[in-house]
């Protein structure tokens, strides 16, 4: 299961997983990109419109995936907003509103998510590892180097990368696993949309290599964490060394 799978970092985990033999849920509130992906990807994919934060949603989601694909095995959420806004802007205060919606969005809708594949997972078979699933979670290096106007984004986030371990502690006693990814810039539509001065500054923040990251890159290291049952509990960044500055 992915979450936020009809585009960027997760429609790359998709279609990379796909083509390692994997069946994919997308959870996605994109509609046309959701099943444009469906339509690409054939019977090892199919998309569910669900709000990752419902908690009826998210439930369902779950009884369908395992309907359709059997018991589930991993979820990665990559379902969210990078909203930008200072606490005190040019006229008023921070819009509270859209401070709660980050939160909804990103926290509590990747807490909902894990609980809810937490309690399926924790009803499979063991495989001969005692592994029971895996759950991956995306964070950012902005809960680390939040920049001015970042507040709510950095926040969400940061909830992201400091439950990684408790949860991890808890499940490990089912044989789940629970792992957090922070990356840096990466070449996404939601980047695309900026300029390409912007884009061209961001890229060169990083030492090595001086571009934003593929989104292959990412799938690559869910993949990765799929494969190798030692990682648990951890965030890895993944931002070519980059470091926000403050503006």
């Amino acid at each position: 299961m992915v979450t936020g799978g009809a585009s960027g970092l997760g429609r790359a985990t998709v279609d990379l997983l796909i083509e390692r033999g994997a069946r994919v849920a997308i959870i996605d509130l994109d509609e046309m990109r959701g099943e444009g992906a469906v339509e690409d990807l054939g019977k090892a994919a199919m998309f569910i419109a669900a709000d990752c934060a419902d908690d009826r949603q998210g439930s369902r989601a779950i009884g369908m995936i395992e309907n359709a694909f059997g018991p589930l095995r991993g979820i990665v959420n990559c379902a969210g907003v990078a909203p930008a806004g200072r606490v005190i802007g040019k006229y008023k205060p921070h819009d509270l509103e859209k401070f709660e919606d980050a939160i909804r969005i990103n926290l509590i809708g990747a807490f909902n998510m894990i609980r809810l594949a937490a309690a399926a997972m924790g009803a499979n078979d063991p495989t001969a590892t005692g592994e029971r699933g895996v759950i991956i979670n995306t964070a950012s290096i902005a809960a680390y180097d939040g920049q001015v106007g970042q507040a709510a984004y950095a926040a969400s986030k940061g909830g992201i990368a400091s439950m990684t371990l408790p949860i991890a502690r808890e499940l490990g006693e089912k044989g789940i696993r629970v792992m957090c990814i922070a990356p840096g810039v990466f070449s996404t539509p939601m980047m695309a949309k900026m300029p390409d001065n912007v884009k061209s500054s961001l890229g060169q923040l990083a030492p090595f290599p001086q571009r934003m990251g593929e989104p292959r890159e990412f799938a690559a290291l869910v993949a990765h964490i799929i494969d190798n049952p030692y990682l648990n509990g951890e965030i890895i960044r993944l931002d070519g060394a980059m470091r926000m500055p403050a503006r």
